[in-house]
C-alpha cells in the first residue's frame, strides 16, 4: 500500500514506529527527519531509517508520520499545505482536537489523527523498541473527516504492525485522556517534587521501594513534551486535577480524624479499578 515512509521526530515514538514497519514492509523505504542532529545520528547508526533527508524532500513520501511534540505538530502544518493528495499524514500526539482544529483545509483529508495509547518514559532513538506498539490500542479521532483512502490505509498498517483501533470523537478523546495519561504524569512530577524538597537524595536511594519506584517512574518523561500536552489540554486537564484533589482532601480527612474503617472502605472500592483493567 506504501512505497515510502517518512518519519518526523527520531525519538522513542517515531523510531519504534520505524522498527515497526520495517520489519512488517521490508521492501519499504523509511526515511527521517529531525532537527537534533545527534537524533540523526543515532537513528542512522541504529539503522531504523535508510536516511536523513531535508523536510521538503520528506513530504513527498506515500506516508508522513509526525512523531513530534504536539506543538512543533501544530507548527509545522502550514509547511505540509502543498502536499500531494495521494500523501497520507498521520499524527501520533497526545492530544487531538487542537491539532485537528489546526489542519489546514486543503489537506483535511489527506489527514488521520491517531494516538497510539503506548510509550515509556525514555526518550530519543535510542530509547526505541521493536514491540512498543503491539497489543496496544491506538485511538483515532474525527475520521468521517479523513479521506477514504488514506483512513483504509492508516488502518491497515496499524493492523499489520499488530494494534487494536478503537475510534473517538477529538474532545471526548481529550477528556479521557486527561485522566488516564495527563493527570497520572502530573502527579508523578509533583510527586517527585514533593519528596525532594522533603529527603536527602541520599535518603531516597536508600529507602525508596517499589511503590515509590512505581509511582515515579513516568516523571523520568520528557519536561518539554509534557509541558506542551498538559497546555494544549489544559481545561481538561485542570478539571482531573480537581477531582484528584477532592479525593486527596477526603483521604487527608479521614486519616486525620481516624475514621479507619472508612478509609479502607475508601481504598477498597479504588481497588475495584483492577477489575475492569
Amino acid at each position: 500500500m506504501v512505497k515510502s515512509v517518512g518519519v518526523v521526530g527520531l525519538g522513542l515514538m517515531g523510531g519504534s514506529l520505524a522498527i515497526a514497519l520495517k520489519e512488517i514492509y521490508p521492501d519499504v523505504e523509511i526515511v527521517g527527519f529531525d532537527r537534533n542532529k545527534a537524533h540523526q545520528e543515532e537513528a542512522l547508526e541504529i539503522g531504523f531509517i535508510a536516511k536523513v533527508v531535508a523536510f521538503e524532500e520528506i513530504k513527498k513520501v506515500d506516508l508522513l508520520v509526525l512523531a513530534i511534540p504536539v506543538d512543533a505538530i501544530i507548527a509545522i502544518f502550514d509547511q505540509l499545505s502543498d502536499i500531494d493528495e495521494h500523501t497520507t499524514v498521520i499524527d501520533i500526539g497526545s492530544t487531538k482536537e487542537k491539532i485537528l482544529q489546526s489542519v489546514p483545509p486543503r489537506i483535511r483529508e489527506n489527514f488521520v489523527a491517531t494516538h497510539p495509547m503506548t510509550g515509556t518514559e525514555k526518550f530519543g532513538p535510542k530509547a526505541a523498541i521493536k514491540d512498543l506498539y503491539r497489543d496496544k490500542v491506538v485511538v483515532l479521532c474525527d475520521v468521517d473527516k479523513s479521506g477514504e483512502r488514506h483512513l483504509n490505509r492508516v488502518e491497515k498498517i496499524y493492523r499489520d504492525i499488530g494494534m487494536h483501533m478503537i475510534y473517538m470523537d477529538a474532545a471526548e478523546h481529550d477528556r479521557h485522556a486527561a485522566y488516564i495519561s495527563h493527570l497520572p504524569h502530573i502527579v508523578s512530577y509533583s510527586l517527585a517534587n514533593s519528596v525532594l524538597k522533603q529527603e536527602d537524595p541520599k535518603s531516597i536511594l536508600a529507602l525508596a521501594g517499589g511503590g515509590f519506584k512505581d509511582m515515579s517512574r513516568i516523571a523520568k518523561s520528557s519536561p518539554k513534551m509534557w509541558r506542551d500536552i498538559f497546555r494544549q489540554n489544559r481545561d481538561n486537564l485542570l478539571k482531573s486535577i480537581d477531582a484528584f484533589d477532592k479525593e486527596l482532601k477526603s483521604a487527608k480527612e479521614m486519616v486525620a480524624n481516624e475514621r479507619w474503617e472508612e478509609l479502607e472502605e475508601w481504598m477498597k472500592r479504588a481497588t475495584t479499578l483492577h477489575e475492569i483493567l
